[in-house]
């Protein structure tokens, strides 16, 4: 077994892989010529991005929005950086919400957390030093 893919619907695929490319440096590795599904070129693990209409069809009963939900969902996608306070003011910049500015934790990271035009909730940290 080995993880794959995150996969994150939203409302405008290309929208969020430009968010994603301004935000946080990433370049697009793929995007259908339908525009609804695309990914990011994020290293081993993909980050990808597929429109509501897909989800809709995965899921005829419905399921939760983050780009509808009030407030952020309870998973997030995590970037490590060294430069924490530089990334995440480069985010906010790009349009993201502050969440939680850049913070010292007691386990010797720095960590914030922004939410995107998406929805998409985003914790930038440090790398941690066990």
């Amino acid at each position: 077994m080995k993880f794959g893919y995150t996969i994150i619907y939203v409302p405008d695929v290309a929208a969020s892989l430009a968010f994603f490319a301004k935000a946080f440096g990433f370049t697009t590795r793929f995007l259908h010529e339908s525009g609804t599904y695309g990914e990011l070129d994020t290293g081993e693990t993909t980050l990808a991005f597929a429109q509501h209409s897909l989800g809709e069809m995965h899921f005829p009963d419905g399921y939760v929005k983050a780009s509808a939900a009030p407030k952020p969902l309870g998973m997030e996608v995590a970037f490590v950086t060294p430069a924490v306070g530089e990334a995440h003011a480069k985010a906010v910049a790009a349009g993201a919400i502050e969440l939680n500015a850049p913070e010292a934790k007691p386990w010797g990271q720095v960590v914030s957390y922004v939410r995107c035009p998406d929805g998409t909730l985003v914790e930038l940290c440090s790398p941690i030093n066990p």
